[in-house]
């Protein structure tokens, strides 16, 4: 991922993030059959980025949330929590993972990232 600096702590331990991922701008211009298989993509991608692994697993609620709708209705915005996890087994792909959770809301107003677990 990133070099560690000398002095700082290392980045990565587990920690837990609520965030608000904007799916309509993932999936601008997509054609309709590829939506959702894209948005799934998206948060993958998102959760690799912001989390620091490479081992992202979706939960199945959140598969359906995205789904709910069909594949190209897809929900506007969506709430995520993204926890980052110590792998019990030894794959040689890192030590942590990354689980992508679905989080109701009833509005997107005035939301921001939370950090839930230090």
């Amino acid at each position: 991922m990133g070099k560690k600096e000398k002095g700082k702590p290392n980045p990565l331990g587990e920690v837990s993030r609520d965030y608000t991922i904007n799916l309509h701008k993932a999936v601008h211009k997509e054609t309709f059959k590829r939506k959702a298989p894209r948005a799934v993509s998206h948060i993958v991608r998102f959760a690799q980025k912001n989390m620091l692994t490479e081992d992202v697993r979706i939960d199945p609620q959140l598969n359906e949330a995205v789904w709910a709708r069909g594949i190209r209705n897809l929900p506007r915005r969506i709430r995520v929590r993204l926890q980052r996890k110590k792998k019990e087994e030894d794959d040689g792909k890192g030590k942590y993972y990354t689980l992508a959770q679905y989080v109701p809301v009833d509005s997107f107003d005035n939301l921001k990232t939370e950090i839930t677990k230090q």
